[in-house]
């Protein structure tokens, strides 16, 4: 392939990821959103956050998917196309969004976010509850009334109890604003464990891809993808069930595979995106060999992408005894 041909590629790639995909997914999270603020007279959102009880309290929303599901994708999506909450009569927004820190600590995620407001930091020998303090300040003073943090299941690897009492700390109070969580099944596990901050949060489980009873926009989808980047779809009459299989289930994962697979057709000079392109990507992505690749073998139900190397366990009906 010359190079031109490579920078070609690559743009047609580079356009691909790029997409986005609109879903009902956007309008069911704006909606969760949506009820978390106050409501002017005239039935517009205000970027005021609603107090629930009568000490102040806010509330927040979970949101729960595996990796690779699209979760990160669609907050943001929804924060930055939200019509009150995307920009502030001085052209910042509402809304915050940080990802967890690494090492993952409620003190380091404070100053992070001191840090993403432009606050001068330092080398801070404050304690944890000092930075808090003024992160509540910080937000009230740039009128900033959602904070999302997203992967908050890795935060809490320290002190769980003192993150999770850290999370009510900031939903009460005088400067108190409501919270996006997202991240995956062990968060909603975490948060379940003490009652009192469950209590303050919705929670959006993302629905896993359905081969069958999603399966003509799936492939309008994929026949959209090839179009888009010049090729003919794939039209291999299980491609769509081993896709999602091969994919986990999960929306971005399945995205990316159509799109690796396009990359595998473009690459090699094809004009058309077939089952083999599907099983290069997959291949390239879990290194498994042909009879254990979802795309090629025959047994593909039984293969788990999570280990493409083991071997799935079958139950067989136990053998009634002769008496």
């Amino acid at each position: 392939m010359s190079k031109h041909d490579a920078f070609k590629v690559a743009q047609i790639l580079a356009k691909l990821r790029a997409r986005h995909i609109t879903t009902d997914r956007e309008g069911a999270l704006q909606a969760q959103i949506d009820r978390l603020f106050k409501t002017g007279e005239d039935g517009r959102i205000l970027p005021e956050v609603l107090r629930f009880t009568n000490t102040g309290e806010t509330r927040g929303v979970v949101v729960v998917d595996g990796p690779g599901g699209g979760k990160s994708t669609l907050i943001a999506r929804v924060l930055k196309k939200h019509p009150v909450l995307a920009m502030g009569p001085d052209g910042h927004p509402h809304f915050l969004d940080v990802i967890v820190p690494s090492p993952a600590t409620f003190k380091g995620l404070g100053l992070e976010i001191l840090r993403r407001t432009d606050y001068p930091t330092g080398r801070s020998r404050r304690d944890m509850w000092e930075i808090w303090h003024m992160v509540r300040g910080r937000m009230s003073d740039l009128g900033v009334s959602l904070l999302w943090i997203d992967e908050a299941h890795d935060l809490f690897c320290a002190d769980r109890k003192l993150i999770l009492r850290g999370l009510k700390y900031l939903m009460q109070g005088d400067e108190a604003f409501t919270l996006i969580l997202s991240g995956t099944g062990q968060l909603e596990e975490i948060l379940r464990s003490d009652p009192q901050l469950w209590r303050r949060f919705t929670l959006m489980h993302l629905p896993p891809v359905n081969a069958f009873t999603q399966g003509d926009e799936l492939l309008d989808l994929v026949a959209n993808y090839c179009q888009t980047a010049g090729l003919e779809p794939c039209i291999h009459p299980e491609l769509l069930p081993r896709l999602v299989h091969a994919g986990r289930g999960r929306f971005g994962l399945v995205l990316e595979l159509v799109v690796a697979a396009i990359e595998q057709a473009l690459v090699g000079g094809h004009s058309a995106v077939d089952i083999d392109h599907f099983a290069a990507a997959y291949a390239l992505k879990e290194a498994c060999s042909s009879d254990r690749n979802v795309f090629y073998a025959h047994d593909w139900m039984l293969i788990d992408p999570d280990n493409p190397h083991g071997v799935a366990e079958v139950k067989r009906p136990k053998k009634s005894r002769k008496k």
